[in-house]
């Protein structure tokens, strides 16, 4: 290190002895110590003192501060003796960002204050030649905001949902879309190889996990909610809104076993406006694999993550509120044509009472139009509503397929369960009907006889849909499960997370009463 002992050459100013000689060494220990480099410099580019740090920068780097001396005194020349400084006049000063391979350093270069030299006194007048540098390795600054940049675009591409290729997909493939970036992403940009994500249902109040990478069979063993004690880190966070790193998972009393052998983790809250709808678990096997930079930038996707999933949400309730829109527009146009038919079919009967053989023709008029007032009232029921049930329960005919087979129906509208159980009992089967997710489980692990089929609603009381088919998947590994759903609202992404083990038949309602019959048989089959 250059200092008070070098000697001068060129056109270096000599340092002179200012201080007391133990303040001297003090404010040295002092400059050296603080992290950064600092030192003086002549307008000419010679740096005649300098602290540890910035004599410990390599020869090229210290050329490049010297030549970035020499810009700042053509950009700034030194002010003649003979001009008075303005009160309060701040000295000129220059910032630039220095690279060097994956480093880079960050210099100011200002010259010494008149306050600075009015404090020391009319001796030292030479020093106003003299510049300021100070150096600070912004490296890690620098890698932050590269990182932040980063995950800034690969949540925009999150958030880029392309129109043609969303309306092809259904709710479950959207999702699986999604799944795939935010893995994808986890993985290239956050080196996360194991983490999970669960979505707060209201109905329940349960944090169901929705996706997953790495996950053992039984990471889904506990029912988490939202609290801050007994619920595990992943409670707690979603309950305080605050997020948590776990340095040791062995010494931590809110850590619930998760990964095998993790020994760390990460968790934080999915946030949306104020409201906190779930929550992102990360988990590593190396012991303080998560600090502040990980926490920040997992924060900062997770916001991303939180409104792509909403905007899938509002897809499907966009596509169920339009769907009622239409249907109840249409019926009310159709309201009034249909009572003028009904009012004549009534004249002509009266009219044509004689004439036994119109009223069978009229008579089938009316039914017609108490079918067509039916199935308006169907569609216009939007996701609770099933089609072509006149139809399907005028067939009588005992089914080979479905005779004689055992068959539990779930679902707490009590009207999409009587048509379906009624309809598959007049083609043979032997059902059994509950009204809630929680009965369904009951009845499958009640053993009174072994069910050869599942057909269950997702959204019920108690318990889901993914739980009824996962009791059913316990019961029996090979027993088929159909679950349906209105127009793909899955509050607990049930679907996915039933597909990811298997699930192979899923129903959005209003359907067909015919199109179930067509995936029972398969199922069956």
């Amino acid at each position: 290190m250059s200092g008070a002992g070098d000697e001068p050459t060129g056109d270096a100013v000599p340092l002179v002895p200012m201080l007391d000689a133990s303040l001297a060494t003090l404010a040295l220990s002092l400059l050296s110590a603080i992290g950064e480099g600092v030192g003086l410099a002549t307008r000419g580019g010679r740096i005649i003192w300098d602290n540890a740090m910035l004599a410990g920068l390599s020869s090229a780097m210290r050329e490049r501060i010297s030549t970035q001396c020499r810009q700042f005194d053509k950009d700034h020349p030194l002010t003649p003796k003979s001009v008075k400084v303005p009160k309060g006049w701040l000295p000129p000063r220059s910032e630039q960002v220095l690279a060097e391979e994956d480093k880079f350093f960050e210099l100011v270069v200002t010259p010494v204050s008149r306050a600075t030299l009015d404090a020391i006194g009319p001796d030292v007048e030479s020093w106003a030649e003299c510049l300021v540098l100070v150096v600070r390795d912004v490296s890690a600054a620098r890698r932050l905001q590269h990182r932040i940049n980063a995950i800034d675009q690969a949540g925009s591409e999150l958030l880029r949902f392309d129109t043609e290729l969303m309306r092809k997909l259904n709710a479950v493939e959207r999702l699986k879309h999604l799944e795939d970036k935010i893995v994808r992403f986890c993985r290239d940009l956050l080196h996360f190889d194991h983490f999970a994500i669960r979505l707060l249902d209201k109905a329940t109040g349960k944090l169901e996990l929705v996706l997953g990478c790495g996950l053992p069979s039984d990471y889904d063993s506990f029912a988490i909610r939202p609290a801050l004690e007994g619920n595990g880190i992943t409670g707690y966070v979603a309950a305080s809104g605050r997020s948590y790193i776990c340095t040791d998972t062995q010494g931590d009393k809110l850590y619930l076993p998760g990964v095998n052998d993790a020994k760390s983790s990460l968790t934080v809250p999915l946030r949306l406006q104020d409201q906190i709808i779930g929550v992102l678990n990360v988990e590593s096997v190396q012991s303080k694999a998560f600090g502040d930079e990980e926490r920040q930038l997992c924060e900062i996707f997770a916001r991303y993550i939180a409104v792509s999933i909403h905007m899938l949400d509002l897809l499907v309730v966009e596509r169920v509120t339009t769907n009622q829109a239409i249907s109840g527009r249409v019926a009310l146009e159709l309201k009034e044509p249909l009572e003028d038919i009904a009012h004549e079919v009534e004249a002509m009967l009266i009219e044509l009472g004689n004439q036994p053989a119109a009223t069978p023709h009229l008579e089938r008029i009316n039914r017609d139009l108490v079918s067509i007032r039916a199935r308006l009232q169907q569609c216009a029921a939007g996701p609770a509503g099933l089609l072509g049930v006149e139809q399907a329960l005028h067939v009588h005919a005992v089914d080979p397929l479905i005779a004689g087979k055992r068959v539990l129906i779930a679902d707490d509208e009590s009207k999409i369960r009587t048509i379906i159980g009624k309809v598959l009992e007049q083609r043979g089967g032997v059902v059994v009907v509950v009204d809630s997710g929680e009965r369904a489980i009951e009845a499958l692990a009640a053993g009174d006889g072994e069910f050869d089929l599942v057909i269950s609603d997702i959204r019920m009381p108690g318990a889901n849909g993914y739980e009824v088919f996962s009791a059913a998947k316990k019961r029996k590994a090979s027993l088929p499960v159909i679950l349906m759903t209105g127009f793909g609202y899955d509050p607990s992404h049930s679907i996915v997370r039933a597909s990811q083990e298997g699930l192979q038949r899923v129903l959005y309602k209003p359907f067909q009463v015919e199109r179930l019959m067509d995936e029972v048989k398969k199922a069956l089959a």
